[in-house]
């Protein structure tokens, strides 16, 4: 078991003024803020932004806002990070929807909210066989940042397979167009790659 203090004993020991805590908080849910990120960013800007420039925006934003955060717990507090990330994501969809004057490119801040927020439940879902209900995803919010933090361990082409297949819910064939393989292909990738995660996150847990 692990002996990393909870979320929660972290948020209140920033508030005592304890150095570190704060850095030991926010550096837990990089990988977390990642996935959602890519998985926006895939849907509305096609690839034209970073997705880490993002997610180092959004944390410095935490940072510095963290005493505007009224919670005391982690999914209080995963809540207040992914509305900083919406609107981190909606300012570069406007941002780039502006430089290529398409209409057709603009989103709402709401259309952004609600795709981070789905992709936070399908991260939450993410490897298990069927799909819960809306209360056991709400109980798994703390189980999202452990499985985005095992994705962050394996090789790339397992990530991106399963960040376009889950995450942003593309077609076996779209993926294939993306990733230069054939839709077959893609479908034994994902296979392998929700293998290893498994492995990966029962070695950590």
């Amino acid at each position: 078991m692990s002996a990393d203090p909870s979320a929660s004993d972290l948020i209140r020991r920033v508030r005592a003024g304890e150095q570190g805590a704060r850095d030991a908080l926010f550096d837990r849910y990089h990988a977390y803020l990642h996935v959602l990120a890519r998985a926006q960013l895939g849907r509305h800007l096609r690839g034209k932004c970073d997705s880490s420039d993002v997610v180092q925006e959004t944390l410095l934003e935490a940072h510095r806002d963290l005493a505007a955060f009224q919670g005391s717990t982690e999914p209080e507090l995963l809540a207040w990070l992914r509305r900083i990330l919406s609107h981190n994501l909606f300012n570069e969809a406007r941002r780039f929807g502006a430089q290529q004057r398409d209409t057709s490119r603009e989103v709402s801040l709401d259309q952004v909210r609600a795709g981070v927020e789905h992709s936070s439940v399908a991260l939450a879902r993410g490897i298990a066989a069927d799909t819960p209900t809306p209360s056991q995803v709400a109980s798994q919010r703390e189980s999202a940042v452990r499985l985005a933090d095992a994705l962050a361990k394996l090789p790339e082409d397992y990530r991106d397979v399963l960040v376009l297949r889950i995450f942003e819910e593309l077609p076996a064939e779209e993926v294939a167009q993306r990733m230069n393989r054939t839709a077959g292909a893609i479908r034994m990738l994902q296979m392998r790659a929700l293998q290893a995660l498994r492995e990966v996150m029962g070695a950590s847990s």
